[in-house]
């Protein structure tokens, strides 16, 4: 074996929980290698996942901010339009400049980088194929699976990428569709379906639970889809789809609701957005024995070790939710593991984050699971519409709500839906890894006037002396 092909540690997968694995070894001092089947690093989340859909999404939220609300600023516009090629070239300059950006990581900590196939020959060498048909042996004390995950096809739906398309496919329409239909009321068919129906497609959402986003907080759900349903998104809940069929550009579908009526939808296109699943095909676990649960996903220990020694597994191809920034802590923990380090993964505060407008965000344990689990609980909530930025702003929808244990205060979780929840909920997640009270945030000094100060009012709710809340405002906790 050439010694250049050698290494301390080989990742396959240089997607967020990869490609981080990847430089916190190479920061340990392990001679590092990272293997990716496609031809540009960062893996789903950057080159059709997280980063392409954020793009579109601040794009089109600031259109539609623009078209509905400027005029309320004292901002007119005369022939308001939108390009949408100019959108799209914006949103993939977004995924080039980070994809460039992970490759530059990669350069400067080190990392020799192969771009091919990868199959594990032993629990020690794997086995490249290159996109020019030539193969590879490298060998290295240490192996991690990062491999990701891939959407969902419905068996009686494939995908053909015109009518029945993915999430991936959705990103990269060159028009916008007359009307849309997305199967699953998850995060990703959300986002997407915001997208559209802000540039003027009419958009159904079908789900097959009894509200959108399903486990989430019931509150902040419901909440939601009012919103969306202002806005003019449809949705059909309790809903089971049996058949469809394509007539030259309409695709139509039969289906039934939970009370056993028959239902029929028709779209341009149809986005199946029901879930992903773990990628491991073509990967060799069969070789070393590398067993797999009953959702297809690689069994691991609490060190992300296999059932084979020296091969670990991390990200979306193991038990957990698939989130990008789960993915990445995994990556640096197991890597710290790996050198000897005490690596470590706290999974009961994984904020989980819908790009929506408003948007929501949650931690930890939800108000539903508290009344099922007989958990004693107090929360507090408070309105964004009583805050002084979302006046000044013109955000005035959603609320925050937290969780605190009613014998110990210390805060269960936290749910939100409002402007910039996604960035709201890290206050949260810090008090919670610290094993903080509802009482220490509502201690805490809060700049005013800024959005988390919805935060620190909501803290002061659980033991109901918000300032800020008018008599009366709460009452429908």
């Amino acid at each position: 074996m050439q010694d250049n092909l050698t290494f301390d540690l080989i990742v396959i997968g240089a997607g967020p929980g990869g490609y981080t694995a990847a430089i916190r070894a190479s920061q340990l001092g392990l001679k590092t290698a990272i293997i990716e089947k496609r031809a540009t690093l960062g893996g789903t989340c950057v080159n059709v996942g997280c980063i392409p859909a954020k793009a579109l999404l601040d794009t089109t939220e600031l259109f539609s901010t623009i078209r509905d609300k400027a005029n309320r600023h004292g901002i007119l516009f005369d022939n308001l339009r939108f390009d949408l090629a100019a959108a799209m070239k914006k949103k993939n300059e977004a995924v080039e400049r980070f994809t460039k950006g992970v490759a530059l990581l990669m350069r400067e900590n080190r990392i020799e980088t192969f771009f091919g196939s990868a199959r594990l020959a032993s629990s020690q060498v794997v086995k490249v194929k290159t996109a020019k048909k030539e193969e590879l042996s490298l060998q290295g004390s240490k192996i991690i699976i990062a491999t990701g995950s891939v959407p969902v096809e419905l068996p009686s739906m494939p995908f053909d990428g015109e009518h029945i398309v993915s999430s991936d496919d959705a990103l990269s329409f060159d028009a916008v569709p007359e009307s849309l239909i997305v199967i699953g009321a998850g995060a990703v068919g959300l986002e997407l379906a915001s997208i559209w129906m802000r540039l003027g497609s009419t958009v159904t959402v079908i789900e097959l639970m009894d509200q959108i986003l399903p486990g989430m907080d019931q509150q902040i759900c419901r909440s939601l889809m009012q919103i969306l349903k202002k806005e003019g998104m449809e949705f059909s809940l309790s809903t089971r789809i049996a058949a469809h069929s394509i007539k030259k550009d309409t695709v139509e579908l039969k289906g039934t609701n939970g009370k056993g009526k028959e239902l029929t939808f028709r779209g341009n296109k149809v986005l199946v957005a029901v879930g992903r699943k773990a990628y491991c095909a073509d990967l060799g676990l069969e070789i070393l024995n590398i067993e797999l649960t009953e959702k297809g996903k690689i069994k691991i220990n609490k060190s992300y070790e296999t059932a084979n020694p020296g091969v670990y597994a991390i990200g979306d191809i193991t038990e957990g939710p698939m989130l990008a920034h789960k993915a990445g802590e995994e990556g640096i923990a197991a890597a710290e593991l790996i050198a000897g380090k005490a690596g470590h993964v706290n999974y009961d505060t994984i904020p989980s984050v819908v790009y929506t407008w408003p948007e929501v965000a949650s931690v930890g344990t939800t108000e539903d699971q508290c009344t099922s689990g007989n958990i004693p609980f107090n929360r507090g909530i408070f309105y964004f519409r009583a805050n002084g930025r979302s006046i000044t702003s013109d955000n005035l929808d959603g609320f925050v709500k937290i969780i605190a244990h009613k014998e110990t205060d210390r805060i269960l979780g936290c749910s939100i839906l409002g402007p910039w929840a996604s960035d709201l909920i890290t206050e949260i997640v810090s008090v919670m890894e610290f094993g903080g009270s509802s009482e220490d945030v509502a201690r805490t000094m809060h700049a005013h006037p800024t959005l988390c100060e919805v935060v620190k009012e909501a803290a002061l709710d659980v033991e109901r002396r918000a300032i800020h809340s008018p008599p009366g405002m709460n009452l429908g906790r």
